[in-house]
């Protein structure tokens, strides 16, 4: 028997996921380039997800993490990391250690993903209300509690509750995912990481929302990994990608 929707969708829906479509197309092909595959940023929005969800239990964060909140934080992840589309291959594919130079250069896809999200507003002649949390993703994603982040060096709650959460769920997937040029760590692991990190590099408070929700992590973890076909995709364009700089 199939099963279909008691409303319609109305062509405002159709648009909205459509551009959602299209946000996550521009955004796999900029995780194409470094070192991660499309079940990324399913992980990664579905931890997201999974925090604010133990958030909203904490008085001091219910207010701002209300449902629509969350689905518009949920729905802007996969435009974080967008500005290592600026970055050139020559230091984004960089096998070895890179140069304080080319550090320097790899921290501006913070700024290089938000300035590009505010020239297309102003081209267009509008300020969108929905993409000030993709703004907020794109510029602190980076920075840490401590205040020894990048680019800005914001501290504690200077930084926007949206890229607080983003970060740790991001760190936690980076810690466990196996890359093309190293293996990840088990869940315990990375679980004792974030932990040794608290306050130094996380929210406390998110710390602790996170080692409430790690059961649920680490099934999104298992639910959406990636496949060994993900990884032979990754592994083919890493090595055209590496060839292609090598020449020049």
């Amino acid at each position: 028997m199939t099963h279909t929707s008691s409303a319609p969708h109305t062509d405002a829906d159709e648009a909205l996921h459509a551009a959602q479509v299209v946000v996550f197309a521009l955004a796999t092909l900029a995780e194409l380039r470094d070192s991660d595959t499309e079940s990324h940023l399913l992980r990664v929005q579905n931890y997201v997800r999974a925090l604010c969800g133990e958030l909203q239990k904490n008085p001091a964060y219910a207010a701002t993490l209300t449902p629509a909140y969350v689905e518009t934080l949920v729905g802007s992840v996969p435009m974080y990391d967008m500005g290592t589309i600026g970055i050139p291959d020559r230091i984004l594919l960089k096998p070895g250690r890179l140069t304080p130079d080319e550090i320097a250069i790899m921290r501006t896809h913070t700024t290089l993903g938000h300035d590009a999200l505010v020239r297309a507003e102003k081209t267009l002649g509008r300020v969108s209300p929905l993409l000030t949390v993709a703004k907020e993703l794109t510029l602190c994603h980076q920075e840490k509690w401590d205040g020894t982040g990048y680019p800005k060096g914001l501290w504690g709650e200077q930084i926007p509750l949206s890229a607080r959460i983003v970060a740790l769920a991001d760190v936690f997937d980076a810690l466990i995912s196996n890359k093309v040029y190293k293996d990840g760590v088990s869940v315990d692991r990375a679980v004792e990481i974030i932990t040794e990190a608290r306050g130094a590099h996380f929210d406390p408070a998110l710390v602790d929302a996170f080692v409430a929700v790690q059961d649920t992590f680490r099934g999104i973890a298992v639910r959406h990994a990636d496949t060994d076909a993900d990884m032979q995709q990754k592994i083919e364009y890493m090595a055209n990608a590496i060839a292609e700089v090598a020449v020049l």
